[in-house]
């Protein structure tokens, strides 16, 4: 797969993403650490000779080889990856993924009596995850939106939120008179 264009650092990019998911193993995938540093460093060999156009039928080759014979292994570690994105996902919004969230079915975990915090996250075609975010709220009755689809308060409503905002804060008009008077008879000597 011969990648033309005309800014060299998204050539990069996406050979380095598609090289990555095919030569996805880990550490503990290996017996040793000079093992797993000798993976790591044929595999940047690899990626730079790609980039550089280097013998890329031969790489190529090579890739589609190790795609075959490793086809389970990559998938295995996809999904390990899914998960533990779906784990980290989880505990950024304040808890553990729920089976309500998964795909419905037990995770390897639970089977073999572990527990994780994440569970596999579902992925569309070419193995990423499902982005998740906030989708667009509606709008209430009556109200507008600006030109970059932000809701448009009106005066009644800025006054409102200015009100509730200082007293969400401990702010409140008697207290903010209590002072002013405070400091106004402090300042007076009497001789």
């Amino acid at each position: 797969m011969v990648i033309s264009s005309s800014n060299p650092h998204s050539k990069e990019i996406s050979i380095r993403k598609r090289i990555a998911s095919i030569f996805n193993k880990r550490e503990d995938d290996f017996p040793s650490l000079k093992e797993y540093n000798d993976y790591l460093e044929e595999v940047e060999d690899m990626t730079f000779d790609l980039i550089d156009g280097i013998d890329v039928a031969a790489i190529e080759e090579k890739i589609a080889r190790y795609q075959e014979e490793n086809a389970e292994q990559i998938m295995i570690n996809r999904a390990r990856k899914a998960e533990e994105l779906a784990a980290a996902m989880a505990a950024s919004r304040g808890g553990p993924v729920t089976q309500s969230e998964n795909d419905g079915g037990p995770s390897q975990s639970s089977q073999t009596g572990q527990s994780t915090q994440g569970q596999y996250a579902p992925t569309v075609a070419g193995g990423q995850p499902r982005p998740t975010g906030m989708a667009p709220q509606p709008l209430p009755l009556g109200m507008s939106t600006d030109i970059h689809g932000y809701a448009i308060d009106d005066e009644e409503m800025l006054k409102l939120r200015a009100e509730r905002g200082g007293r969400a804060g401990g702010w409140s008009l008697e207290l903010s008179r209590k002072r002013a008077l405070e400091e106004a008879f402090s300042s007076i000597w009497i001789c």
